[in-house]
């Protein structure tokens, strides 16, 4: 009877620590495919306070060639990772394109809101028809984003067959990222085909780098920086920041009876940012040697890895708990606070674009429904964010809100569950495959460090095939 009552006591409390117990194995298994590469900062030689002058140092500017590192992250963004923004080395090209980036984001404050605005009203009114619905917000927000980025690329309305062609790619990459899935190239191989036709045909009003001579090389660009990075992060931040306001009824209310007030909204979006920044780790290798002085030095050739949730965790007094208030009493500058990283190695693009474009899209979400969740929030969000979406003027009665947070709750513990050991058995197959095929090592054995062809090119040892 004992030892029943203790499998049962075993089985019913597995949602409390198997999944804790999985990631912490999984970190472990990362850490040796890995091996040793890469220096975490902040460390015991780098402080806090000296995090950003290693970041911002102008030897830390390497990016992709001879990290091991970037092997995964070129898998996992694949196609076009060789020509997309964050991974480009630096020279005439990275300098090129980030130009193109940054004049197809520019725009307005009134114009770009607007077109948020419009974009999240027409996937609202698709999406969400009903006056109650069970939603995953990241899923939700992919397709507003998928229209935002669409019509700024393409200066036109998006077409249902685009969009769908957009979130199926957006998906793709940041499921795999999560090891939530595995790849699916051929989603990603679509949007790649649609950008080229697209360029083919003269279709794209801007001018884009003759850097990037080919017309796949062009479509890797754009489907690297606005299709893939683009939609995913703002899905995610948008998702982190209504999961945020579903927790915390008093500050969603205040938000929706003053929605002019950007000051309250500016904080509560600082403070999200600061507790689940959407970098886990940014890596960069040193093309020089960086001498900090006081001991403090790395040779060339150094992977330095950059964490952003440490950092944001420093310089605070009560960092785990969520204070949007803390920004009236601590200035922007100052804070341990880089959610677009730091302004002299390869910020965001999207530093002003995104609050811009975020605070439009909360408003009109909370303009129309109040949101309502009681699951696990992580930097991760692997779950997408589940929560209860009920119109602002047909409100529930309380019973049923409960009932419906208590379901999500338990929901939420048991596919935890599941989700911890799915992740670590396809990230470890991915991490394994990512090692195996090499991509980013075997891109330089055949390119220099701005893309150009080697004169002598080596074979592709069998095997090891990199399909991008």
């Amino acid at each position: 009877m004992l030892k029943r009552l203790a499998v049962t006591a075993v089985a019913l409390s597995t949602p409390y620590w198997l999944p804790k117990a999985v990631v912490g194995l999984r970190v472990k298994v990362f850490a040796k495919v890995n091996g040793p590469e890469g220096v975490v900062v902040p460390n015991e030689q780098v402080s806090p306070e000296r995090f950003a002058e290693l970041y911002g140092h102008p030897a830390a500017n390497g990016r992709s060639r001879g990290a091991g590192l970037s092997d995964l992250f070129w898998y996992w963004l694949a196609p076009g990772p060789e020509v997309h923004q964050e991974h480009l080395e630096p020279g005439p090209r990275y300098d090129a394109v980030a130009r193109t980036t940054s004049a197809i984001l520019a725009g307005g404050s009134a114009e770009l809101s607007a077109a948020a605005t419009r974009c999240a009203a027409a996937v609202l009114d698709e999406l969400v028809p009903g006056e109650v619905a069970l939603v995953r917000l990241r899923d939700l927000m992919m397709p507003v984003w998928a229209e935002f980025f669409y019509e700024l690329v393409f200066r036109e309305p998006c077409p249902p067959q685009a969009r769908r062609l957009i979130v199926d790619n957006a998906e793709d990459v940041i499921n795999s990222l999560k090891n939530t899935r595995l790849r699916h190239m051929d989603r990603r191989a679509k949007l790649t085909r649609y950008l080229v036709r697209r360029l083919a045909a003269g279709e794209v009003p801007h001018e884009l780098p003759a850097e990037l001579a080919t017309l796949r090389d062009r479509a890797h660009y754009l489907q690297g920086a606005f299709f893939n990075t683009a939609v995913v992060q703002m899905s995610e931040a948008m998702a982190h920041l209504l999961l945020v306001l579903a927790a915390r009824p008093g500050i969603q209310q205040r938000l929706a009876e003053h929605p002019d007030d950007d000051h309250e909204l500016g904080n509560v979006m600082n403070e999200t940012l600061r507790m689940y920044p959407l970098f886990g780790i940014a890596h960069r290798i040193t093309t020089a040697d960086i001498d900090l002085g006081e001991g403090i030095s790395y040779p060339a050739g150094t992977v330095l890895c950059f964490d952003y949730p440490a950092y944001h965790a420093t310089g605070y007094t009560d960092p785990e708990r969520f204070d949007p208030g803390r920004w009236d009493r601590l200035s922007v500058k100052e804070a341990h606070h880089i959610p677009f990283g730091v302004a002299t190695n390869r910020p965001c693009p999207a530093w002003r674009l995104a609050p811009l474009v975020m605070r439009a899209v909360t408003r009109e979400v909370l303009r129309r429904f109040t949101l309502h969740s009681t699951v696990s929030h992580t930097r991760s969000i692997p779950h997408r964010a589940p929560c209860l979406l009920v119109a602002s003027d047909h409100p529930l009665p309380r019973h049923r809100i409960a009932a419906t947070l208590a379901f999500l709750r338990l929901r939420d513990r048991w596919e935890d569950v599941g989700r911890s050991l799915l992740q670590f058995g396809l990230g470890g197959a991915m991490v394994l495959d990512a090692r195996r095929s090499r991509p980013a090592e075997r891109y330089f054995a055949r390119h220099d460090t701005q893309g150009r062809p080697l004169e002598s090119t080596p074979a592709t040892p069998p095997g090891c095939p990199y399909h991008p």
